[in-house]
């Protein structure tokens, strides 16, 4: 009988050049390029391109990929109707995710296996699923849409469709790095709902559908809201002792601490803590690092456990000024990247995915009881 791994923990279900995530020694990886690397030398864009187009661009692929990318900023009119009228007080990943299978309906190209096709819409997702984030952060509190522009960095534009001004340099440059660090990571969960759906000879909508309902879940990209929240709920740097021993005494989940891979210190956690320190500095707010920072020394002098990349990217979002519901969808902005380039990369040399499970429910043949007698 086959080895039952439960989650499919240690089980390999393919291979892939994007990206490596090596626990046992704290690395990641994208296509040879360590993640330090690129956060120091490379943009979002140069990263995005790495991961489509399997290479860092020259200046003139730069500038060619960067015109197409942001040739994709517009949403269908309908999809501006959805999230104009959507409730105000949904979630804002249930609307991410309704607007990007919405996407697919405005899609006439159908040939839904054609490469350059599929190379188009990846761009097109990576653009649109942050416009469809402001956008209905936007309408959600009674203001109208930010028109799009054409100038700017990704990082940078966001954050000028969400607040209808321009950012300064050192906050587009913070978001930045952090949609580097999350650009990719390996077979996680998100990624393999992405891969399990286009398996099947389906769409890019749907997959890139079923990859934002997996990052929803606080187990996942959901986390780094749950670590403000926890903040929030400590309230000061003097109640952190007591509020981490009630909750280890309860046996209760600390939080953005432990990775399931990582078996050290989460590569992309320094990244994002020294930018915390610096921005909470800058605010004259530093009670949310100083948080942040005891308990991290907790665990890890009593449990051995390091903090990860959510413990850390929750305080630098809180820190530019973005609501906390808006956490995991920039998750998603940055993960649309990977997500989509390994939907390309699954269908260069697809196999179905169709795993074993154990029955567990009776070995006898259970015999069917006319259901007037049934009890």
């Amino acid at each position: 009988m086959p080895t039952i791994a439960k989650g499919l923990e240690g089980i390999i279900a393919n291979s892939s050049r994007l990206s490596m995530v090596d626990g046992a020694n704290g690395q990641l990886i994208y296509l040879g390029y360590h993640i330090d690397d690129l956060v120091e030398n490379c943009t979002f864009e140069e990263v995005t391109h790495l991961l489509h187009r399997g290479k860092l661009p020259n200046q003139s692929e730069l500038d060619a990929f960067t015109r197409e990318l942001r040739s994709h900023r517009s949403l269908p009119e309908g999809v501006v109707e959805f999230l104009k009228h959507a409730p105000k007080d949904a979630g804002p990943m249930d609307v991410l995710r309704t607007g990007v299978s919405m996407l697919g309906l405005y899609d006439t190209d159908g040939k839904y296996q054609d490469r350059a096709l599929n190379e188009s819409r990846a761009l097109a997702i990576c653009a649109k699923v942050p416009l469809i984030v402001a956008a209905y952060h936007r309408f959600r509190q009674g203001l109208e849409i930010v028109e799009p522009r054409m100038d700017l960095s990704e990082a940078a534009h966001f954050l000028y469709m969400i607040n209808g001004e321009e950012p300064g340099a050192e906050s587009a440059k913070t978001l930045d790095v952090a949609y580097i660090l999350h650009a990719d990571h390996g077979m996680n969960a998100s990624t393999f709902s992405s891969r399990v759906t286009i398996a099947t000879l389906s769409d890019i909508y749907s997959a890139i559908t079923s990859a934002i309902g997996t990052l929803k879940g606080p187990l996942h990209g959901g986390a780094n809201e749950g670590v403000i929240q926890m903040l929030e709920e400590i309230g000061s740097p003097d109640k952190v002792d007591e509020y981490v021993a009630g909750k280890l005494e309860r046996k209760e989940k600390i939080m953005g601490i432990g990775h399931r891979v990582y078996k050290v210190l989460d590569p992309r956690a320094p990244h994002l803590q020294s930018m915390a320190k610096k921005l909470t500095e800058e605010l004259g707010e530093t009670k949310w690092i100083e948080m942040s920072e005891r308990i991290a020394t907790i665990m890890r002098e009593q449990k051995g456990l390091n903090a990860n990349v959510d413990f850390y990217s929750a305080t630098v979002y809180y820190s530019l000024g973005v609501p906390t519901d808006l956490f995991t969808p920039i998750f998603a902005i940055s993960r649309a990247a990977g997500w989509t380039a390994q939907v390309l990369e699954q269908l260069e040399d697809n196999r179905l995915y169709r795993p074993l499970t154990e029955y567990t429910g009776p070995e006898e043949p259970q015999k069917i009881i006319p259901i007037a007698e049934r009890a």
